[in-house]
């Protein structure tokens, strides 16, 4: 065996018992002492890797494991809580400015007759004590009423004018046009136009003691007419 030979095949298993790897360690003294020196490393090598795992280590591993996930858990708690104050703080900001911006009752209008579609289609027979009834939930209206039937009212629900309580009536003129009313509690903040009009619609407003009365229809309808009645009917 040459040298090159044995000590690819001592690097590789020192405790080697082949006869030709054995009988070059007896024959060569420098070469049994490095094959020595080989057997002492790897015996203090499997001592390295030979240690005893504590009984308890995996309950140990476990409880660390918990108590990262409840660390980030009460960061991410703290992180949620600092974002639902921030959005608590703007929604009240907003609330406030909203009590406080200027309330354009033609623009609200037009808004809502736009989106509320459903409202014109319907077509229901609804008695004026019910609108009473309705009325007297809204603040600044409960004193309000219809004495008689305004003529025919085909709907009749609440609706919102940034923050004011309103409520939103489908009427019909002398012709059964219908025509959308909409009674608004007298506030400071409501700024009231007299006539206005998109492509669509045309409107016009007026006031009662304890209300503003806004009318939407189409060109063709006559929103005097349900004007008078209102006038006639509503005290």
């Amino acid at each position: 065996m040459d040298d090159l030979q044995f000590r690819r095949q001592a690097y590789g298993d020192p405790n080697n018992q082949f006869d030709e790897f054995l009988a070059h360690i007896a024959e060569n003294e420098d070469d049994a002492k490095f094959v020595k020196d080989l057997k002492a490393f790897d015996q203090k090598l499997t001592q390295a890797l030979n240690i005893d795992v504590p009984e308890d280590l995996a309950d140990k591993l476990l409880l660390r494991q918990q108590l990262n996930l409840h660390q980030q858990t009460k960061k991410r708690g703290r992180y949620m809580m600092a974002m639902a104050a921030s959005v608590a703080f703007v929604v009240g900001v907003s609330f406030s400015l909203l009590r406080f911006t200027p309330v354009n009752l033609s623009e609200n209008s037009l808004a809502h007759v736009h989106h509320e579609t459903k409202a014109l289609v319907m077509e229901q027979d609804i008695g004026f004590n019910d609108v009473n009834f309705k009325l007297a939930s809204i603040k600044g209206l409960s004193d309000s009423k219809f004495i008689k039937q305004p003529g025919r009212v085909f709907y009749t629900s609440y609706c919102d004018f940034q923050g004011v309580k309103s409520l939103h009536l489908v009427m019909a003129d002398e012709l059964g046009n219908k025509v959308t009313l909409f009674i608004v509690p007298a506030e400071s903040r409501v700024v009231l136009e007299e006539a206005f009009a998109d492509n669509q619609y045309k409107g016009k407003s007026f006031q009662t003691a304890d209300a503003y009365m806004v009318l939407v229809g189409e060109p063709a309808s006559d929103l005097d007419f349900v004007k008078k009645e209102v006038e006639n009917t509503f005290i």
